[in-house]
């Protein structure tokens, strides 16, 4: 396992050198805002709708004075958007009220935000405050479960072995580096496994 674990991660590497965070932010609550948006939506069309959001608030206080239904007719074509304008409005003012406007930097703090779950908590923790972390979304889950690198029926348990395997100083980049080549290479439909990098030789292998 740790063989195949080491040559996956020099793959990897070789692929994605750098690991630029697909979601465009300013800072630590532009990037929490963006992940709560990245909910069941692209990355893309995030990037084209917190531009517009930000430009009416980006910061704690000036979200939480916005207006629920503002937020929600902003965020829209982002789907979920009654449910996420309240978290995004709400986890404001917990933010600008509890924490002195500063995003709290602590997995337990974060999680008891709205709308904040551990893998957005997750994100935060190690691409805003560079803790070390590793956010388990469906691309990682269904690689980790193809590459025989786990057996996790849940992103929790798939999240548990990835740590076990690979050392704690590359989750951050490594998460990363996985959604890139599952995006690139992995496709949930139509994926040539013969073809791919990774799958073609790891997917039949122990």
């Amino acid at each position: 396992m740790q063989a195949k674990a080491a040559k996956i991660q020099r793959i990897l590497d070789e692929l994605y050198p750098e690991t630029p965070i697909p979601l465009r932010h300013e800072d630590a609550f532009t990037l929490l805002v963006a992940v709560v948006l990245s909910a069941q939506c692209t990355d893309e069309r995030v990037n084209r709708i917190t531009p517009i959001l930000f430009a009416r608030a980006d910061t704690p206080a000036d979200m939480a004075q916005l207006p629920v239904e503002e937020i929600r007719e902003i965020i829209k074509p982002c789907g979920l958007s009654p449910s996420k304008s309240k978290a995004i409005s709400e986890l404001s003012r917990i933010i600008a009220e509890k924490h002195g406007g500063r995003v709290p930097e602590s997995f337990e703090d974060l999680e008891k935000l709205p709308g904040v779950g551990h893998k957005t908590a997750s994100v935060v923790m190690s691409q805003a405050f560079g803790h070390p972390a590793f956010p388990v979304d469906t691309h990682i889950h269904r690689l980790a479960a193809r590459w025989g690198l786990s057996s996790g029926k849940s992103v929790e348990q798939t999240e548990r072995d990835l740590k076990a395997i690979f050392p704690e100083n590359t989750w951050n980049k490594l998460h990363l580096q996985i959604i890139y080549f599952g995006r690139q290479y992995c496709p949930a439909r139509g994926h040539q496994q013969e073809k791919c990098p990774i799958c073609s030789w790891a997917a039949k292998s122990e």
